[in-house]
């Protein structure tokens, strides 16, 4: 068993945020690992955030980000549970930082389950035609198309595109590490994107 030092537990500390205690449980459970430590604490904060998730979030800022060229701009209502987490900067940042990936990619939606059905059905009527000849079996061209759906909703649906700043990770994955840091449920309120001649 790896000696556990103070050391270790402020180094833990810093890198996650998490609290001593957390941080000393994380090192003795992962034996002193200080990656495993960080990705145990993770998984812990992650879980917590899921159900942060689920309350409600009516306090916030509404933030704007304009393009260096003047020609985008964007505005967004960014929400949390309370008046202090919206004055952190922390949460001001994630919401320049959303802000800042509405200008860049041009979502259309914020989730998925925001894309109208009949947007969805010509999508996979598209699909369906370009598919025709192909001389698949039916079912196979199904699965094909439904590969094809999520595929849109990561170009169209805010939270599924990946973060311009971290490819590795979706705008979903970076408000749910925030709800795990901040300890509060964040949601996308709504968001408006202006485009010169558009």
């Amino acid at each position: 068993m790896a000696e556990i030092t103070s050391e270790m537990i402020k180094e833990l500390r810093e890198k996650t945020l998490a609290g001593m205690l957390d941080c000393k449980k994380a090192l003795v459970e992962c034996n002193g690992d200080m990656e495993k430590a960080i990705e145990y604490l993770r998984k812990k904060g992650l879980s917590a955030a899921a159900k942060k998730s689920e309350r409600s979030a009516k306090e916030g800022i509404i933030t704007s980000y304009i393009h260096n060229n003047n020609k985008v701009g964007v505005l967004l209502e960014l929400n949390c549970e309370t008046d202090f987490v919206a004055r952190n900067a922390e949460f001001q940042e994630l919401a320049k930082d959303i802000a800042m990936q509405i200008a860049a990619a041009n979502p259309l939606y914020i989730r998925s389950e925001d894309v109208p059905t009949e947007v969805i059905e010509k999508e996979r009527e598209i699909y369906r035609e370009q598919m025709k000849d192909s001389g698949k079996p039916e079912n196979v061209i199904e699965k094909i198309i439904d590969g094809k759906i999520k595929k849109f909703f990561t170009e169209v649906c805010l939270l599924e595109q990946e973060f311009i700043k971290d490819n590795k990770i979706t705008i979903n994955d970076l408000i749910k590490n925030k709800i795990a840091t901040l300890g509060e449920n964040i949601t996308v309120g709504r968001f408006a994107r202006f485009q010169i001649g558009k």
